[in-house]
């Protein structure tokens, strides 16, 4: 037994290691298993846009691309991305979130005064290093509506702008020569009422179509300090002798049926299909209807007839600047997790490759939020006229609804909307508009420390 008192006691301890051992194994997750519960950690984003009308479906059609394509590339995320009404949810649903802090992981929104209490309240993710970090600090347009405090709290994914369409066809058989000033945009209404047209096609179901006239108006009577002036500081009144001047402007074509009839109930798809059926001359709107001008069941022959221009000047000699910017865009909730950021700015990134913004143009006829190169005669005639006048026009701005804080801007929607019913008068409802204007501004101060 000699051999046993020399490797005995190994032997001994090999067998008490074994069980040791095995009984770690059963007591302890597999290291693979470890590996593989981390990988398999499921993700769910929440992704609500507002792409849910007949104009936005190119537009929808790409990102819904995109989302399938990231969630096959990344398959522990999964995105839920769903529509809903654009005024439900800016002016209902996602402010009332923002209260209780529990708004959708991702959103589509509208940048400027819209986002402002978003990002003073925390409630928006702070993506300045985000955009530094990709090397994008110059590749946007414009980021001014997306920028508070030096700080970027949201990127925009398309840009617009608001021209004049008319109908070239229309227009030359009455001898109607392209209105540059208001008086001869005046002139051509009372020829096209006198020979059984709609001046004007508008569908303001929504309210703020109407307000694109007045914004105008404004811009050009009174010129784009005054409504500066009102928004940061609140000096001036809106009771002013040129608003007075383009409120009455605008009261005159209520008056004259320059506009649909029924205007407050008319969507945009009925609108323009009073323009693309011959029975409206003109149609005031953004881009993105274009691609209703290109529908199928529109004749083909309409889109030659389209003809795009500045909204006219006060004073021949005058700018006629165009009213657009950089306003709608994607924000992300600051409340996620780290899973969730990491896989929500994954997302958020391939919104802006070239590919993407490419597809934008030309397939959704929008204009690229980021610099990239493109040929504008490849989209059709339209949008080829609407960029060359944004080329040639002596500067853009804002559309006022953007800049307005959200109380205002419920107001200034309001008057234009009880005008067009004929229910307020000019003078009456600047003096509606100055009251909520004075309300805020009581509001604000009285919020500061």
């Amino acid at each position: 037994m000699k051999w046993l008192r020399n490797w005995g006691w190994g032997i001994v301890v090999l067998i008490i290691v074994g069980i040791v051992s095995a009984l770690l194994l059963l007591v302890l997750p597999k290291s693979s298993d470890m590996v593989e519960e981390v990988q398999d950690e499921k993700i769910t984003l929440t992704f609500r846009h507002f792409w849910t009308k007949e104009h936005d479906k190119p537009i929808l059609a790409i990102f819904e691309r995109i989302i399938e394509q990231f969630q096959k590339d990344n398959p522990n995320v999964k995105v839920s991305f769903e529509g809903m009404d654009q005024t439900v949810h800016r002016e209902q649903k996602l402010k009332s979130e923002m209260v209780t802090g529990t708004p959708p992981d991702m959103f589509v929104l509208f940048g400027g005064a819209e986002i402002e209490p978003y990002a003073r309240s925390n409630r928006l993710m702070d993506l300045t290093d985000f955009v530094h970090n990709n090397g994008w600090s110059n590749s946007f347009q414009d980021l001014q509506l997306w920028t508070f405090n030096d700080r970027i709290y949201g990127l925009p994914i398309e840009g617009n702008a608001e021209p004049l369409y008319y109908n070239r066809a229309i227009f030359k058989s009455l001898g109607i020569k392209e209105p540059v000033t208001i008086e001869e945009l005046n002139e051509a209404i009372v020829t096209l009422k006198k020979n059984g047209y709609t001046p004007f096609a508008l569908g303001n179901v929504d309210r703020w179509p109407a307000a694109i006239f007045v914004h105008y108006l404004m811009d050009r009577y009174a010129g784009p300090k005054v409504f500066e002036q009102i928004v940061q500081h609140g000096h001036i009144s809106y009771l002013n002798d040129q608003y007075l001047l383009a409120f009455k402007q605008f009261e005159q074509w209520v008056g004259e049926g320059a506009f649909s009839s029924s205007a407050n109930t008319l969507s945009t798809e009925q609108a323009i299909e009073t323009f693309t059926s011959g029975q409206a001359a003109m149609y005031l709107n953004g881009n993105w209807d274009i691609n209703l001008f290109q529908d199928e069941n529109v004749d083909a022959s309409f889109r030659e007839k389209v003809g795009v221009l500045p909204f006219p000047a006060l004073k021949r000699d005058s700018p006629r600047s165009m009213a657009g910017g950089y306003t709608i865009g994607i924000g992300v909730s600051s409340t996620l997790e780290e899973g969730q950021k990491e896989a929500a700015l994954k997302l958020l990134q391939s919104f802006f490759s070239t590919k993407v913004q490419s597809q934008i143009v030309y397939a959704g006829l929008r204009i690229p939020a980021v610099k990239i190169p493109f040929d504008s005669t490849k989209t059709g005639s339209i949008f080829m006229q609407v960029m060359n006048v944004m080329e040639h026009s002596e500067g853009t701005f804002v559309p006022y609804d953007n800049v307005l804080s959200p109380e205002v801007k419920k107001s200034f929607l309001k008057v234009i909307e009880e005008m067009i019913e004929g229910n307020m008068n000019a003078e009456q409802a600047l003096t509606a508009l100055q009251s909520s204007s004075l309300d805020y501004w009581k509001q604000r101060e009285n919020a500061l420390p």
